[in-house]
């Protein structure tokens, strides 16, 4: 499987993906201490970490996580490293046969003394994979997908940097049945375990893309009929107004960073600012939080639309 494309173009589908075959990458070449050689710093630490966007392999940790990984066939795992009671866990929890391709890679480890390089506060519940990175493509074929019926759905994230947020927001847009959840390629949240993690196996099969430019994929994507919807506290309108006026038309809901918001320029490519309504002074929503409400509106619009007007 190919590391991350540059480009913009080879976007899969989850139902592409499922249908791709079981590849198993070589093991990774190890420093002194087990890690890959090409790795960089962990966000938020100060510890060396080879589940950073810089680096070849990602570490995925936590049953859940580490389950829903072993059953992507798009993923090529390096190193298994399993406690003996987070190995008994998986085997109930039909984890047995997803671990049986891959048992030379599988290491039973000490709890006391746990091999995969994490961070001391990961919460890994004794479960941890070395990975290679999904690569989920570009946009091209999210902008080819304007005309269809009914017309998808996406995000995309303007600088949203914590991984538990984009975490939650990926585990929102697939419950959703959102197309993908964009995010630029810097200054935002990497594939990393705690994302994975807080995704609680949504990263496996929610498309997150990665353009270089988000200004460019968000202006690809209106240039192909996306109504684009930035959310803005001191917008005019309210989400619900703004929705139904875009309720038969491909969606891009535009979020920004929890304090800083919209960029100037992500703003200007909308096709539209709205604000979430609050009923009281306080009227700041997490990031996540916003992207489900978002979403469940949307969906909500959309269906009503087609009872009415759009049919």
């Amino acid at each position: 499987m190919s590391k991350r494309d540059d480009t913009d173009g080879g976007f899969r589908s989850r139902a592409t993906r499922a249908q791709g075959r079981s590849r198993q990458g070589p093991p990774s070449p190890k420093g002194r201490h087990g890690t890959s050689r090409r790795s960089g710093r962990q966000p938020g630490t100060g510890r060396r970490d080879a589940s950073t966007e810089d680096s070849d392999s990602v570490w995925l940790f936590g049953i859940h996580a580490v389950r829903d990984a072993l059953a992507n066939p798009e993923r090529r795992i390096r190193r298994i490293v399993l406690t003996p009671n987070a190995r008994q866990r998986l085997a109930e929890d039909r984890g047995a046969a997803l671990l049986e391709p891959h048992a030379e890679r599988i290491e039973i480890a000490d709890p006391r003394r746990f091999p995969a390089p994490l961070d001391p506060s990961s919460v890994h519940q004794g479960a941890a994979i070395e990975a290679e990175p999904l690569s989920w493509g570009g946009i091209d074929a999210l902008a080819a997908g304007a005309a269809n019926d009914p017309a998808p759905v996406a995000l995309a994230l303007d600088r949203v940097t914590d991984p538990h947020n984009v975490g939650a927001i990926l585990r929102s847009a697939e419950v959703f049945g959102a197309a993908a959840v964009i995010a630029p390629r810097r200054h935002s949240a990497p594939e990393t375990g705690a994302l994975a993690k807080a995704a609680s196996g949504a990263l496996e099969r929610q498309p997150y893309l990665r353009p270089v430019n988000l200004g460019d994929a968000i202006q690809a994507l209106t240039d192909a009929g996306f109504a684009a919807i930035g959310l803005d506290g001191e917008a005019p309108v309210d989400l619900d107004t703004a929705l139904v006026d875009a309720a038969d038309q491909p969606l891009l809901l535009v979020l920004g960073a929890e304090g800083p918001g919209l960029r100037s320029r992500t703003k200007s490519l909308c096709t539209s600012l709205a604000r979430i309504p609050a009923s009281g002074s306080f009227a700041s929503l997490n990031v996540s939080n916003a992207a489900a409400v978002a979403l469940y509106a949307a969906s909500i619009a959309r269906r009503d639309c087609r009872k009415t007007t759009c049919d």
